[in-house]
């Protein structure tokens, strides 16, 4: 439970933003300008320190951010990596998941796949206390969803 000092010193929350941003391509311009923009957050300081934090990453890999701004014209942010779905469609190869899942396979991967993506995933603020199986089972149902389908291993 919060102390005194904690609920007191909290600073009141304007707005949390979402956004999906390149790796290490945060600019000043569209999307992310304007969404900060209205709030009166410093733009350049926001991209220096997401451009920091995802230079481990592929230009270009899609990364969920989520922004806390508060009245005061501050910010925080967290940073979560990229989409399940977009993890299995580099894994499987293609463009985009089937228009007919359960129908038309659209692409396989093989188990030792989405143990990687689950590894990766486990690193998220909400999976980290998530085993690696439930969140594998998570990632198979995505796959079976986007048409893709689970072999043990590849022919």
């Amino acid at each position: 439970m919060a102390t005194l000092k904690e609920i007191l010193t909290r600073r009141p929350v304007a707005a949390t933003i979402r956004l999906r941003v390149p790796a290490g391509g945060a600019k000043p311009a569209p999307p992310v300008g304007p969404a900060l923009g209205q709030y009166r957050l410093n733009l350049m300081a926001f991209c220096k320190d997401f451009n920091a934090r995802t230079q481990k990453y592929k230009p270009e890999t899609p990364m969920s951010v989520t922004i806390t701004a508060f009245t005061d014209n501050t910010f925080e942010f967290t940073i979560k990596s990229p989409s399940v779905s977009w993890y299995l469609k580099k894994a499987a190869g293609v463009e985009a998941g089937s228009s007919r899942p359960g129908h038309v396979t659209a692409s396989t991967v093989t188990v030792k796949h989405v143990y990687e993506i689950a590894k990766i995933k486990q690193g998220d603020p909400y999976c980290q206390y998530m085993s690696l199986e439930s969140i594998s089972k998570s990632i198979i149902g995505t796959a079976n969803s986007m048409g893709i389908k689970v072999q043990k291993e590849l022919d």
